[in-house]
C-alpha cells in the first residue's frame, strides 16, 4: 500500500530530498547550544588564569558567531523548510484527488446506488487530508528525527563514550513500545476513520433531506437517530484516544527515566575527576536534543497509523472496478440516424437479486416517438437507462443503428444521446453555466437560442441578475418548471440525435405542464425520442406505445390501437379517468 502511495510521490522525489536537506540544517543548527554551553563552562567560567574582561571578552566573540547563525542564517531556512514541506505535501494531494475525481466519474451507477454519498465524499476530502501526515511526517519529519539522533549521539560519543551508552540503555524498552502500540493503533484508527464516514454520510442524506424531515415533524426522531451514529463515532474516538494516551504514558515514562541514569552516572564521573562540570551540563543539554526526537516519533507514529488507515480507504475507493468500460477495440459512433433495438434483453441490478427486465424486444425507427408507460416498479427507467449505459444488460442486446452499445465509446455513445429526467440536477452555478454544461465551448448566442427554444429566456431575463443568476445547490432557488426548462435548453444546446424524456413532467403543476410539453414536442422533432411517461396525456401522440409490467413487454401500439384491445394499457387509462 505505502509503495501504491509512493507512485503519487514520485515525481516529488527531489522536493522531499531538497526538503529533508534544509531540514537537517535546520534541526543541526541547535545541536551547536550544548557545545556553547560547555565551552562557557569550561573554557570561559571555570577558567582560573583568565581575567574578568578576557573572560567577557572570549563570551563576546562566541556570541556574535552565534547570533548570525541563529539571526541571519536559520530564520530563512526554517521559512524554506516550511513552505517547502508544505507545497510539496499539497500538490501530491491535489494530484490524489484530481486521479480520485476521474476514478469517481468513470464508476458506474450501480456503485453509487450501493455507496453513500458523504462517505464516498469522506474519503477523497478527509482520507486524503489524512494522507498529507504521511508525506510531512513520514518521509520527512521522520527522517529529521532520526538524523537529529544520530547526529546527537555522534557528539556525544565524541564527548563521553560511557555516559553516551548509558543514556542508550533505553532504547530496546523504547523500540519494543512502539512497536506493541503502533499495531494496535492502526486498527483502531481504521474503526475511527469509518465511524467519521458514517457520520459525514448521515449528515449528507439528513441535510440534503431536511425538508422531509421538517414535513413529517420528525425532528426529535432524527435526533436520536443522530445520537446513535454519533455515540458509534465517540466510542471509536475514545477507545483510539485511551489507546494513544497508553502510548504517550508508556513511551514518555521510559524516556523520562533515561535523564535520571545519565545524570547519576554523570555526577559520578565528575566527583571521580573523569568529567568536567561542563561536559555534564553539554551532555544532559543533548538529552534533550535525543529524547526529544525519540518522544516526537511516537507522536509521529501515531500520526502514521492515522496516515495509513486512511491510506486503506483511499485505496479501497481506488480499487473499486469499473462495470461499464470501453472494449479494447471500441470505435466511435459517427453519423448517428436514432434507430434503436432492444433484442431480448434481461437486465438485473445485482447478481444476487431477481430479474427487473426479462426478454424485452422492441424496435424504435429513427425519427420516432415511442412511449413506455405501466405501473410503477415496472422497469421502465431501468429500461431507458440501458442505452446510455449507465448499466449494462445481464442478456441481449441494444442496438443504436445496428451497432451494439457495448462495441461502441462511451464518451461518442452518450454524447449523441441528450436527456431530461423527472429531477434534473443544477449545479450552485449561475444558470448559464448550467446550460453550458451540454457544451461548454457553445458562444453566448448559442446559450440564449437555446433558452429561448426552451421557453425559458422570458424567466431568466426578468430574474437579478439575468443569465449569471446563481441557482443555489440542486437549483434550489428555482421552481420546478424553471429547472426543467433549464434542463431541457442544455438539450437544445446539445442537439443530439437521440432524446430520452424519464418522467419529464410527473412533478410538475398541470400549467407548468402544459409549459413543459409544449416545449418537448419541439425539442422531440426530427429526432429519435423515447418517453417514459406516468401520465398517458402526455403521449398519447406517440407513435408506439409500450406497456410495460414486470419486466416484460405486455402490450405496444398505437393510443387508439391499444384502447381498442381493452387490456393492459386500456386499465392504465381508465384508471387515470382520462377523457377518452
Amino acid at each position: 500500500m505505502v509503495k501504491r502511495y509512493l507512485k503519487f510521490v514520485k515525481p516529488y522525489t527531489w522536493h522531499v530530498i531538497l526538503t529533508i536537506i534544509i531540514g537537517i540544517i535546520k534541526f543541526g543548527i541547535p545541536l551547536l547550544i550544548p557545545l556553547l554551553i560547555a565551552y562557557t563552562i569550561d573554557d570561559v567560567i571555570l577558567v582560573d588564569n583568565l581575567t574578568n574582561d578576557e573572560k567577557l571578552d572570549k563570551m563576546w566573540r562566541v556570541l556574535m558567531l552565534f547570533g548570525v547563525i541563529f539571526v541571519l542564517i536559520r530564520p530563512p531556512v526554517e521559512y524554506l523548510r516550511q513552505y517547502l514541506a508544505q507545497w510539496t505535501s499539497n500538490k501530491i494531494l491535489y494530484d490524489i484527488r484530481h486521479y480520485l475525481y476521474a476514478h469517481l466519474q468513470r464508476l458506474s451507477s450501480k456503485y453509487y446506488a450501493n455507496n453513500k454519498v458523504g462517505e464516498v465524499i469522506s474519503r477523497v476530502i478527509n482520507d486524503v487530508e489524512q494522507t498529507k501526515n504521511f508525506i510531512v511526517t513520514g518521509l520527512m519529519n521522520l527522517w529529521l528525527d532520526l538524523v537529529t539522533i544520530l547526529i546527537a549521539l555522534g557528539i556525544m560519543f565524541t564527548m563521553n563514550v560511557q555516559l553516551t551508552l548509558v543514556s542508550m540503555i533505553i532504547f530496546p524498552f523504547y523500540i519494543f513500545g512502539v512497536w506493541y502500540f503502533f499495531s494496535r493503533l492502526r486498527h483502531y484508527t481504521r474503526e475511527r476513520s469509518q465511524a467519521v464516514a458514517e457520520l459525514q454520510g448521515f449528515l449528507h442524506e439528513r441535510i440534503s433531506g431536511i425538508n422531509v424531515i421538517r414535513s413529517f415533524a420528525i425532528e426529535n426522531y432524527e435526533q436520536q437517530r443522530f445520537d446513535k451514529v454519533n455515540d458509534n463515532f465517540l466510542n471509536k474516538a475514545t477507545t483510539h484516544a485511551k489507546w494513544t494516551a497508553y502510548s504517550f504514558m508508556t513511551v514518555n515514562s521510559i524516556t523520562d527515566i533515561g535523564p535520571l541514569l545519565v545524570i547519576g552516572f554523570g555526577a559520578y564521573q565528575v566527583i571521580e575527576g573523569s568529567l568536567t562540570v561542563g561536559v555534564l551540563a553539554a551532555f544532559i543539554a543533548y538529552l534533550d536534543r535525543l529524547y526529544g526526537p525519540l518522544r516526537r516519533l511516537v507522536s509521529s507514529s501515531t500520526t502514521l497509523t492515522q496516515s495509513i488507515a486512511s491510506m486503506d480507504r483511499v485505496f479501497q475507493l481506488i480499487d473499486e472496478e469499473y462495470d461499464i468500460v470501453n472494449k479494447e477495440n471500441a470505435y466511435e459512433l459517427k453519423n448517428v440516424k436514432g434507430e434503436i433495438e432492444f433484442n431480448d434483453v434481461s437486465f438485473k441490478y445485482n447478481e444476487d437479486t431477481p430479474l427487473v427486465l426479462n426478454d424485452v424486444n422492441a424496435n424504435i425507427g429513427v425519427g420516432k416517438t415511442v412511449a413506455f408507460v405501466g405501473m410503477s416498479g415496472g422497469g421502465k427507467s431501468s429500461l431507458v437507462s440501458l442505452i446510455p449505459r449507465f448499466y449494462e444488460v445481464s442478456d441481449g442486446q441494444v442496438l443504436i443503428d445496428g451497432h451494439d452499445i457495448r462495441d461502441i465509446t462511451l464518451h461518442s455513445l452518450r454524447d449523441n444521446i441528450g436527456m431530461v429526467m423527472q429531477d434534473n440536477i443544477l449545479f450552485s452555478d449561475s444558470i448559464k453555466n448550467n446550460i453550458l454544461l451540454a457544451k461548454p465551448d457553445a458562444t453566448d448566442e448559442e446559450v440564449y437560442r437555446a433558452a429561448e427554444r426552451a421557453n425559458a429566456s422570458t424567466f431568466i431575463e426578468n430574474l437579478p441578475n439575468g443569465y449569471d443568476t446563481e441557482v443555489g445547490e440542486r437549483g434550489v432557488k428555482l421552481s420546478g418548471g424553471q429547472k426543467q426548462r433549464i434542463a431541457i435548453a442544455r438539450v437544445f444546446l446539445k442537439n443530439p440525435p437521440i432524446l430520452i424524456l424519464d418522467e419529464a413532467t410527473s412533478a410538475l403543476d398541470l400549467e407548468s405542464e402544459a409549459i413543459i410539453q409544449e416545449t418537448l414536442k419541439e425539442l422531440a422533432h426530427d429526432r429519435t425520442t423515447i418517453v417514459v411517461a406516468h401520465r398517458l396525456s402526455t403521449i398519447t401522440h406517440a407513435d408506439t406505445i409500450y406497456v410495460i409490467e414486470n419486466g416484460q413487454i405486455v402490450e405496444s401500439g398505437t393510443h387508439e390501437e391499444l384502447l381498442a384491445k381493452n387490456g393492459a394499457y386500456f386499465r392504465l387509462y381508465s384508471i387515470q379517468d382520462v377523457e377518452v
